[in-house]
């Protein structure tokens, strides 16, 4: 009789152990759905989509401007998410320029760019305004600084003041209007969806959402 009472716990201990697993499942399966990415909420779709330089890869482009700082905090997170960018994603950096004071970072930026000096000095113009305050809106100490990081001064200047740096500057405004920007940091992925700092919360969100995008868009494609 006391094996069968003993059998019968066993059976419910069993019974009450799937129910836990069941339910567990069911919990994990909620949560996936809720983490996923909203339209309106963490992104949103372009009225007007673009079309991308390369159509073989899903391309993003980040929107920013040297001032911001929601741009600053994104910029470490973003820079190690592309350590490891998909063999499929193409990423590019856009100076948005949203006000006439942002243009002196949109010319600094396409002057590094055309010296090969992104990877150098993209951190230190971001830590140079951020951290040690410095004007590099003002020529001048924009130029002293440059010389201070060991870049060549009167090359600079020269490249800084061009006719293809103001061309690239006038194609970041156009850009910055085709692409609905009303603030930044802002990543747009193909050409159509557009998620911002703000809509993601934290930078850890922010990637989050732009890994989701990506994700939505390989689907599509």
């Amino acid at each position: 009789m006391k094996h069968f009472l003993l059998g019968d716990k066993m059976k419910r201990y069993k019974f009450i152990a799937l129910l836990f697993f069941v339910s567990t499942l069911g919990f994990i399966n909620l949560t996936t759905v809720q983490a996923d990415i909203v339209e309106g909420k963490d992104y949103i779709v372009l009225t007007k989509p673009q079309p991308t330089e390369d159509n073989t890869k899903i391309e993003v482009l980040e929107f920013f401007w040297y001032g911001c700082p929601h741009c600053y905090s994104l910029h470490p997170h973003l820079k190690t998410w592309l350590m490891n960018i998909p063999s499929d994603v193409s990423f590019r950096y856009v100076p948005a320029i949203l006000r006439t004071n942002w243009v002196s970072a949109a010319k600094i930026y396409y002057a590094i760019e055309a010296m090969g000096q992104t990877d150098t000095l993209q951190d230190k113009v971001y830590d140079a305004i951020h951290n040690d305050k410095i004007d590099l809106n003002n020529e001048s100490i924009l130029f002293d600084w440059i010389e201070k990081q060991g870049i060549d001064r009167k090359k600079f200047e020269n490249i800084f003041n061009s006719f293809a740096v103001q061309n690239q500057v006038a194609k970041s405004t156009q850009m910055t209007r085709q692409y609905q920007m009303n603030g930044v940091p802002a990543l747009v992925i193909n050409g159509k969806y557009l998620t911002s700092g703000r809509m993601g919360g934290t930078p850890q969100d922010t990637i989050k959402t732009l890994e989701g995008l990506i994700q939505k868009a390989r689907k599509e494609e």
